[in-house]
């Protein structure tokens, strides 16, 4: 019998992409799998679609730490995932992720690579952008053994925001944290007659083709990734989102000590803005890729300026 999987999946009204989420949950290649949907007062109809695919689903809050530490402690799995209710997974993420465990020993949390999605140059410049990002310091693992969530008290509620990294820091003191590949190579018969049961559904394939997926990175780059569902993201919502998070960021930068090596990277100039996209080669792909190189800078230098801000009103 394969160790069964929780998929935790935090909600506030997301009945526009809960539905996605789900069925690509349905797709996956490995079958042990329980689905817990820890909702937050959802005033949608968030709640009737998720009780379409499990009966898993309570109601917590306030932010989504709580909610992810909440549904952890009702799960039944020997691993956890957590999403959030706009992502749809690759239909061989979750086998991957338990062959990883089980390959490895050391292992004890591990990066899913992730694909913004979305048309337009903004959604084109995120999907760019978060390409860099991919098991490094601006990353946080998403699958763990459910027993080291447990010895590390799961995510600090007392913030919202850096809490992935917080959570990343404190797993990494267990073991080796590992990013799986993007795709998983279909060379044995079987594998290639499980891809075509458990691949994307055909309502799956004409959303990601639709918002800036192709079809051949689909089935030869793409089968063993999240996909994040941008799409309705502007820029008013995006500086939102980040002044939101930015909130919280004095309390974890003081929780681990603005000299600590790690949060250096995290919130020094160097390492955000010219580091992480130089590193191990990744400088090609900016020379590569020339308008969405200036315009993510242009993005990166406005979230600077929002944080500039934020500093400044809070010290005022």
């Amino acid at each position: 019998m394969h160790s069964l999987v929780s998929i935790i999946i935090t909600t506030k009204n997301e009945e526009k992409n809960i539905g996605l989420c789900l069925k690509s949950i349905r797709c996956q290649s490995y079958d042990n799998i329980e689905i817990i949907v820890v909702d937050n007062r959802s005033s949608d109809k968030t709640k009737e679609i998720a009780a379409e695919f499990t009966d898993l689903i309570y109601d917590k809050g306030p932010e989504r730490s709580a909610q992810r530490n909440y549904g952890v402690s009702v799960s039944h799995g020997e691993y956890v995932i957590y999403i959030d209710a706009d992502m749809i997974l690759a239909p061989f993420v979750i086998e991957s992720c338990v062959a990883a465990f089980k390959n490895s020993l050391l292992v004890v949390g591990l990066y899913i690579p992730e694909i913004i999605l979305g048309n337009g140059l903004f959604c084109k410049t995120r999907r760019f952008e978060r390409s860099f990002y991919n098991a490094t310091p601006i990353d946080a693992v998403r699958f763990v053994k459910k027993d080291i969530f447990i010895k590390i008290n799961g995510f600090d509620e007392s913030f919202s925001g850096p809490e992935d990294w917080d959570f990343n820091r404190k797993i990494s003191s267990f073991g080796e944290l590992k990013l799986i590949s993007g795709y998983k190579i279909l060379s044995e018969e079987k594998e290639v007659r499980e891809w075509k049961k458990n691949g994307f559904s055909k309502e799956i394939t004409n959303f990601l083709i639709s918002n800036g997926i192709s079809p051949n990175d689909l089935n030869n780059k793409y089968n063993n990734v999240i996909f994040h569902n941008e799409t309705n993201v502007n820029l008013s919502k995006y500086f939102s989102k980040k002044s939101y998070y930015m909130k919280s960021f004095d309390i974890y930068i003081n929780k681990w000590g603005k000299n600590d090596i790690i949060i250096k990277k995290q919130f020094g100039l160097y390492y955000r803005y010219i580091g992480v996209f130089i590193e191990n080669g990744k400088w090609r792909k900016l020379f590569r890729h020339p308008l969405l190189t200036v315009y993510m800078y242009f993005l990166k230098g406005a979230v600077g300026a929002v944080y500039i801000k934020h500093k400044l009103l809070k010290n005022s």
